[in-house]
């Protein structure tokens, strides 16, 4: 599922601990990690003094690092004073999901349109994974689905709709739903992927558009009703 399935692989490969200091990537992976693990919830806040000792470094790369975390959309960042881990609302989620179903049934449109034979080669070696009839983890298909989708960005071949998805709070989305990847959801969603991705093959692009948005349409109920479930109507 696309937003449980949300962005890149769920989490960047993390540096080796670094002998002495730390560089803005290794700050920004660790720190990442630890809000996608749930290690920081949401409202932690993330002091900048706090961090320098932690990650032996002056506030400069802290501060970077930060603002990386910020143009993701997992912190609100205040310069000079540190970040927040953003918490989204019902409401939020709800427009985040209405945007990305338009955003990515269009990019699904357009990957099944796209005639070029060495594009839609690399696209089917790419998304060789959701063919794999083996048992999943979470975190396993939390990254086999970045992938897909991400897949299909790149067959659509439009930065400019890449740009836009972009800029979403997908991150936070996949977090939200990482909680209720049971087996089954694990098996519709993969069922899912497979028919998305034979409809982008066949060169279908109305089957791939329909197949796409009931895909993510599953992702958004599942992620909202685990919302409204923990907080109610909103919060």
């Amino acid at each position: 599922m696309a937003s449980q399935l949300a962005p890149a692989l769920e989490t960047p490969a993390l540096e080796l601990p670094p002998s002495h200091g730390a560089t803005v990537a290794f700050i920004y992976g660790h720190l990442r990690d630890d809000i996608l693990r749930r290690r920081l919830f949401p409202g932690a806040r993330l002091i900048e003094k706090e961090l320098s000792q932690r990650f032996d470094v002056s506030r400069g790369p802290i501060r970077e690092a930060l603002r990386r975390l910020a143009a993701e959309g997992l912190i609100e960042h205040a310069p000079n004073r540190g970040g927040t881990v953003r918490r989204l609302s019902r409401t939020e989620m709800h427009e985040f999901f209405e945007i990305r179903i338009e955003l990515e049934t269009l990019g699904a449109r357009l990957a099944a349109q796209n005639s070029d034979p060495i594009a839609r080669a690399a696209f089917r070696n790419a998304i060789d994974a959701i063919f794999d009839d083996s048992p999943r983890e979470s975190s396993t298909y939390l990254a086999e689905n970045t992938a897909f989708h991400d897949a299909i960005l790149t067959l659509a071949g439009s930065g400019a709709l890449r740009e836009l998805i972009d800029r979403l709070s997908l991150t936070l989305l996949m977090r939200q739903v990482r909680e209720r990847l049971s087996e089954d959801v694990l098996k519709a969603s993969v069922r899912e992927h497979r028919a998305i991705a034979n409809a982008i093959l066949d060169r279908e692009p109305a089957a791939a558009a329909l197949a796409l948005r009931g895909h993510l349409e599953r992702a958004a109920a599942l992620a909202l009703s685990g919302v409204a479930a923990v907080h109610g109507a909103d919060f």
